[in-house]
């Protein structure tokens, strides 16, 4: 996929295109968005958009430069994720040593850091480093969540977009998943059926979040928006809703039990 693929987020996608075609590239940006926003995806058409011999400022997605990007497997694209729940200062360390070395086939290295505001404060402290002092012309990327998690000081240093919801066939169907167990709650399905559907959330940490965000959207619009099921809710159920939603979110975030997290979750909101 290229640029011209993503629907949604208009604006902000012609402002990349545009920095990739006249060279006016940052060497560092942070795209911060919902876990269920293919963050990556995003990223990776930038550096097409960057990188493609072909169509520079969007990229053809045929040639071996966006083949190798699409595939993951591009020699001066380097990873970095989450081992657990954070990004530690090991791992940093070892990004920055790779970032120093010149680039395997191409003109820059380029790091794409899943999970960012899941980094350590001392890892972000050592990324800092990297983000004062940029090896050549190297571009790091920082996929977030929640930008309030990294220090004011690594904000400062990069260019920070905001993105939101992009039509994928992924995204659309934790939507109706999600709507379908709201819909179990709201009319008041034994639990344990209400318990089946939430399975299908419960396998990783991450389904879980996708979850949480799926139905935060949900329920941010009965009580923003005009609609037949809207009226179905009183607003402080809606209120309610959001209030263990957020709980939820907490409790992952402190290590505790997907399945745990999500039921108690099921069962404040009244399933």
């Amino acid at each position: 996929m290229t640029f011209d693929d993503i629907k949604g987020n208009d604006k902000l996608i012609a402002r990349l295109k545009n920095i990739a075609l006249c060279g006016n590239i940052s060497h560092a940006y942070i795209f911060e968005g919902d876990t269920c926003i293919d963050k990556v995806l995003v990223a990776e058409c930038f550096i097409k958009a960057v990188l493609c011999p072909e169509e520079k400022g969007v990229g053809c997605d045929r040639c071996s430069t966006c083949n190798k990007i699409s595939h993951g497997n591009h020699e001066d694209i380097l990873y970095v994720e989450a081992d657990g729940r954070s990004i530690k200062d090991e791992v940093i360390i070892d990004l920055q040593e790779k970032l120093r070395k010149r680039p395997l086939i191409g003109e820059r290295n380029i790091a794409i850091i899943k999970d960012a505001d899941t980094m350590t404060p001392r890892a972000q402290n050592r990324l800092l480093k990297t983000l004062e002092e940029p090896a050549g012309n190297a571009i790091i990327i920082l996929l977030s969540e929640n930008i309030e998690n990294l220090i004011a000081t690594i904000l400062s240093r990069c260019v920070v977009y905001r993105l939101q919801y992009f039509g994928t066939d992924a995204y659309a169907e934790i939507i109706e998943s999600a709507g379908q167990l709201a819909d179990m709650m709201l009319k008041g399905e034994p639990f344990y059926q209400v318990k089946v559907k939430l399975s299908e959330f419960t396998e990783s940490r991450e389904s879980g979040y996708r979850l949480l965000d799926a139905l935060e959207r949900i329920y941010g619009d009965l009580a923003t928006k005009d609609s037949d099921k809207s009226k179905l809710y009183r607003k402080e159920e809606i209120y309610r809703a959001v209030a263990s939603i957020e709980q939820a979110r907490r409790n992952l975030q402190r290590g505790i039990g997907v399945g745990y997290a999500l039921k108690n979750m099921i069962i404040e909101i009244g399933g």
